[in-house]
Order: structure tokens, then C-alpha cells, then sequence
């Protein structure tokens, strides 16, 4: 998982960034790099996960994190749909649903990780190898 979290952290990154650069100069916003503060926060936390010792903490606020970042993007679509009752337009919606989407994905792989370490625990009390 550590691994994930560093290339989804990267994904976000580079989603910020270049939403905010693609569009003209006249129309950037500060608004368009918030998927790249969610990678950044998401990275650092793989970089401390690489610590076994950290490691389950910091996967969970890597999996907070992301579900804060699909909440934020879903939560941006629906207010520009509310407001305007069309979705939004052009680099709006490649940032907004891309952020969604990304920390959607990397939220589903944390679970899934979290329910497959929980299981091989059970495994070992159990008396039987790790899986």
C-alpha cells in the first residue's frame, strides 16, 4: 500500500497542476491545485507508512485523506449543479471529477488492504499461515 499511496499521491499532483497551468492565464484559479494538496498530504503519508512501526496509522489518514478528497470533488460538482443546474465546464470537471475518481479508486484499495491484513491476523491467531 505504501507504494499506492505514493503514485496516487503523484496522480493528484500532477491532476492539480496541471488543471491550474492548462488553463488560460486569465482563468486560473488557486481552487484548481487542491488535488495536488490532497496528493501531497496522501505521499507524505506513504513516506511515513514506509515505517512499519507507522505504518497502520498513517495508512489511515492516507484513507481519510482520500475519502475527504472524493467528498471535496463530488461535493464541487454538486454545488456548481446546484447552483447552475449544468455541470461544470471543461478543466472544472476534468479537475473536480478526476480528484473524485482518483481518491474514489485509492479509498477502495485502502479497504481492500485493510479487510486483507485484517484477515491473515485472524489467520495467525487462528494456527494458520499467513496467507
Amino acid at each position: 500500500m505504501v507504494k499506492i499511496a505514493f503514485v496516487f499521491g503523484v496522480l493528484l499532483i500532477l491532476l492539480g497542476v496541471g488543471t491550474y497551468f492548462v488553463a488560460e492565464t486569465e482563468n486560473r484559479s488557486p481552487t484548481a491545485l487542491i488535488p495536488s494538496v490532497a496528493g501531497v498530504l496522501i505521499a507524505i503519508c506513504g513516506f511515513v507508512a514506509a515505517n512499519p512501526n507507522a505504518r497502520k496509522h498513517a495508512m489511515h489518514a492516507a484513507a481519510m485523506i482520500g475519502t475527504l478528497g472524493f467528498l471535496a470533488g463530488v461535493g464541487g460538482i454538486v454545488r456548481v449543479l446546484a447552483k447552475t443546474g449544468t455541470l461544470p465546464d471543461g478543466l472544472k470537471m476534468v479537475g473536480m471529477g478526476g480528484m473524485a475518481l482518483l481518491c474514489a479508486v485509492f479509498v477502495g484499495l485502502c479497504v481492500k488492504s485493510f479487510v486483507d491484513v485484517r484477515r491473515a491476523r485472524q489467520g495467525e491467531t487462528q494456527g494458520f499461515p499467513r496467507a
